[in-house]
């Protein structure tokens, strides 16, 4: 599905370091839609936050240097994001500290899965976040992207108990990192690692951190120029010469957004 509202913007000369629009809906096809033209969401948590949005961004809208998308009540309680440059890592080169691959290899009796508890995975990012991003409504639209094949998740397991993990939505050959969480020291760092692997078995090529900072620096993120990141989003769903299957990986006919096995792997794997 192609929505027109993303289809008209430009993003060449679109604000690196603010939101490119305001407006729109939340829905499945619509954010899958944001995603496919290199957007992310980003809601306002209540109507403060709106109001602080449009204080803050109001004079840029009406110069026309940050769009506004038909939809919606509020216009300024949903942002969409594109940052420049933005910072990606390969799969197969997400960083584990000789620390953490040491007890790895040890006694720690880590597992993880993917697309076993997305909903889950969700409340876990969500726990004591500020601003509360991820409202129902997005929760809603990613939950229906998951059941679609479109959304994903890894989940680390300590026994029966869910201890972190990672979500992002797959387009073509880029997957997104949406949010992380831990309850275990790096916990999280594992769920990426293991994502990565995943992502890089089906044909992926491309991890996209969204936001820069330390933690994703030290996961291997490098910063990308926007253009050249928009170029490998529509690069298509080519499989990474000579990438070798995981066993919990089924790359289904829709390419790395196709069919993910819910296996139990032991994360020594990753070492």
């Amino acid at each position: 599905m192609t929505v027109p509202a993303f289809d008209a913007l430009d993003l060449r000369h679109a604000p690196g370091d603010g939101p490119v629009a305001f407006g729109g809906v939340l829905g499945p096809e619509h954010l899958l839609a944001a995603y496919r033209h290199g957007l992310f969401p980003l809601p306002a948590a209540d109507e403060y936050a709106g109001a602080y949005n449009e204080a803050l961004y109001g004079e840029a809208v009406e110069a026309g240097e940050v769009a506004l998308l038909p939809g919606g009540a509020d216009p300024y309680a949903l942002a969409w994001w594109s940052p420049d440059p933005r910072p990606v890592l390969r799969p197969d080169a997400v960083r584990l500290p000789r620390r953490l691959a040491r007890r790895l290899r040890g006694a720690v009796e880590w597992w993880t899965t993917a697309d076993r508890a997305f909903g889950e995975v969700l409340t876990g990012c969500a726990e004591g976040r500020q601003p509360a991003w991820l409202t129902v409504e997005l929760r809603a639209a990613l939950v229906e992207l998951n059941a679609r094949g479109a959304a994903h998740s890894v989940e680390v397991w300590e026994g029966g108990e869910l201890i972190g993990g990672v979500f992002g939505v797959a387009v073509g050959p880029v997957l997104s990192l949406d949010s992380m969480f831990h309850r275990r020291p790096d916990a999280a760092r594992v769920a990426v690692a293991d994502l990565g692997a995943r992502f890089g078995a089906a044909g992926g090529r491309l991890l996209d951190a969204q936001w820069d900072g330390p933690y994703v620096r030290s996961l291997g993120a490098a910063p990308m120029e926007r253009s050249r990141y928009l170029a490998e989003l529509a690069a298509g769903t080519q499989a990474v010469p000579g990438a070798q299957g995981v066993p919990a990986v089924q790359a289904g006919p829709a390419g790395p957004a196709g069919s993910w096995a819910a296996a139990r792997l032991p994360v020594a794997r990753l070492c």
